[in-house]
Parts: structure tokens; sequence; C-alpha cells
């Protein structure tokens, strides 16, 4: 593979205010979504108008986005995986997870459009992450699903572990039908079964491992993955952020790994990725960063990838 980086810009909303902590990147309507991991609504962009607050969850203690520095990190539903999702005969909605590891950070979110106007569902779904956990052997509090995509007729969900630790990346499946059940609270969390667990060994750059940050389906049926090698003492606190990667999944197995090049003199640390356009050559990719500043905007970019 051959990736070329262009486009860089901010996020910030319509009053100014900064998208923080973008951590996925989704179609919705006429637009897209950009997920906040630290927050308790995602930004809708759409070609007409301003960025506008989509609500997600009701406000946590009374907060609507967390930090470290001011003591409610702990209380952030770390909404950090989001993806398309349908099911015969119904619209495509946006389905977003939270990471796991403790009961704030194991929500779904589905969003509908309903006459043009989101609609979202919220589940319950500790049950689900604790089955995830078992069959990746993880314990669950450091459990941290950060991607998702359909496959088949299943939902791939991606932990991204913390390779340092000696926690590989890996993943499972769901079955799509019984996700979107549960996800509008038609089944129990509990009656979902967790299949298919795998590992994925990435490498490692200057001594850190990657580790993956975000998935998207090809036509073709190849994965691409995002990855960063992040030297993070757990999979809660940040670490500095050596280098980052692309790489081509093909069925149970890392096919490929790149280094993705630096924008401005800065390294991406894409945690979202979104298909613009693919063919069995190259595929174009929008993608959203964490610049690890809650005072900072999120930054978006293109990514060309020669396959």
């Amino acid at each position: 593979m051959h990736v070329e980086a262009s486009g860089a810009e901010r996020l910030r909303f319509g009053d100014g205010s900064p998208v923080r902590a973008a951590s996925a990147v989704v179609p919705f309507g006429d637009g897209h979504l950009v997920v906040s991991d630290d927050a308790t609504h995602a930004a809708w962009f759409r070609p007409d108008g301003e960025p506008t607050r989509l609500r997600l969850l009701p406000p946590v203690d009374g907060e609507e986005v967390f930090d470290e520095e001011s003591g409610t990190k702990h209380l952030k539903p770390d909404l950090e995986a989001a993806c398309e999702v349908s099911v015969d005969g119904a619209p495509p909605a946006v389905l977003v997870m939270g990471s796991g590891s403790s009961p704030r950070r194991m929500r779904w979110c589905l969003v509908r459009l309903e006459d043009g106007t989101p609609d979202v569902v919220v589940s319950e779904m500790a049950q689900v992450y604790a089955a995830a956990a078992a069959a990746l052997d993880v314990d669950l509090e450091a459990l941290n699903l950060e991607g998702a995509c359909v496959v088949g007729r299943s939902l791939r969900w991606f932990h991204r572990g913390l390779p340092s630790a000696g926690l590989p990346s890996g993943s499972v499946d769901l079955d799509l039908d019984a996700v979107w059940s549960a996800a509008l609270g038609e089944v129990d969390a509990a009656d979902l079964r967790v299949t298919r667990p795998r590992h994925y060994d990435l490498g490692s750059v200057d001594g850190v491992g990657l580790a993956i940050t975000d998935v998207v389906a090809l036509p073709g049926g190849d994965l691409l993955a995002c990855a960063a090698a992040e030297d993070s003492p757990n999979p809660r606190d940040d670490g500095p952020v050596t280098a980052t990667a692309l790489a081509r999944l093909r069925g149970d197995r890392v096919d490929e790994v790149v280094r993705l090049p630096d924008l401005d003199g800065k390294i991406l640390k894409v945690e979202g990725l979104m298909v613009v356009d693919a063919d069995a050559g190259s595929a174009t990719l929008f993608v959203v960063t964490d610049v690890d500043d809650p005072d900072a905007p999120s930054r978006a970019a293109t990514l060309r990838v020669r396959l």
C-alpha cells in the first residue's frame, strides 16, 4: 500500500467551540457524524449549514464534557466506536458504542432519522461487554473496544489492546440482526452471542506496539485498520504517540502495514475512518484525529490509499 495525506482541517461547531477528542466518523443522513470520546454529544456535519451538536446521552452527574484537569474523566461515557448498520426493510442507522472497562462505558446509542429528525435509542449492554472480554481473554477493566464495521451479516467489534503490556489487538463478531434488536431493546443483551475471537499482530515502531483504533470494510472484503503506537501505561491513560499506521486485514490475518505520513509536521493520530470512495486498486478515506488536548479542536484529513 501507498498512503498520501492531505486536506487538514480543524473541527469546530458553528459557535466556534472545538469538536473534542474525535474517536469515530460515520455517514449519517446527507452528511456525517463525528463522535467524541469525552462528550455526551456528537457533531453532525452537513453540506449546507454549520456543524451542530447531536445529543447521544444525557448529562453524567450534570456534566456534558469530561477531562482529567476538571476531575471528571472517570465519568466520561467513552464513546469510541461507530458504524453504519441496517437490517432488511429499515433505513440505515448509526450504532455508537462505548469502549467498555466500566459500567458508564458499556452503552450503545442507535441513531436513526425519523422524518429528518435524529432519534436516539440508548441501551445498557454490560452483559455483551463481559462476553466480549471473556472471549478475548481480557480482564473487563482492561477492555477497550474502539472500532466496529459490518462484515457480511456480522458486526465485527475491535479491541484496541495494549501490546506493550502483552494485550494484543483483537476482535469478536456479533450477529447483525441480533445487534439491531438489542440496540432497540427488543431482546435482552444477555441473548447476544459473541463469536469468532481473533487477535492481530501489527508489529511495532521504535519498540512500541501498534494497536487498532478503528476499522472500515472495503467493497472487496478486505478491511482497513488505523493503528497507533502509543506508549501508555494502561488502557485508560493517554501516552505519547510515536507513530501511526494503516493496516490491511484479509480474513483473519494482517496482510500489510504501512506507516502513516505526518501532516503539517504532526503525527496523524487517526481515531476514526470513513470510506469516501473505493475500488479494487484504491480507496479515499476521510479520517478524524484525537489531539489529546481537551481545549483543542480535533483534526480531519483525507487519506488516499493505493492498494
